[in-house]
């Protein structure tokens, strides 16, 4: 699941209106190799849904996620900042590892995978 809060709607619905996009739009999230830290949040307005889309709804705005990008960033929560020298999206993801002072790049570790059982006489 990916969510927003009341503040990044309120922002995202803000952008929508000015740039007319009508309600059948809905949030694009993913994410692409590059910037500082690895991996760097992409978002952008899109109005199809392909076969490789996870459909979320959150504050009453659709969001589409592609499945590979959803194995990054599952979870995630998209805040708004209204701070002078931070001002703009912050994602809050729990599976980053790690993120540079830009706030929209980060670090994954993919988790360790649990060993399979052995047989006893191994």
């Amino acid at each position: 699941m990916i969510s927003l809060t009341q503040n990044a709607a309120k922002e995202i619905l803000k952008i929508m209106q000015e740039s007319d996009l009508n309600e059948e739009v809905c949030l694009r999230v993913g994410v692409k190799g590059g910037g500082c830290s690895g991996f760097t949040y992409t978002l952008d307005f899109d109005s199809k849904k392909t076969k490789f889309d996870l459909e979320f709804e959150s504050q009453e705005i659709k969001i589409l996620v592609d499945k590979k990008s959803h194995l990054y960033i599952k979870d995630t929560e998209i805040d708004w900042s209204y701070n002078l020298m931070d001002r703009g999206l912050k994602f809050n993801n729990p599976s980053a590892k790690g993120s540079c002072g830009c706030k929209t790049s980060f670090m994954f570790e993919q988790p360790e995978k649990e060993e399979s059982a052995r047989p006893s006489w191994m």
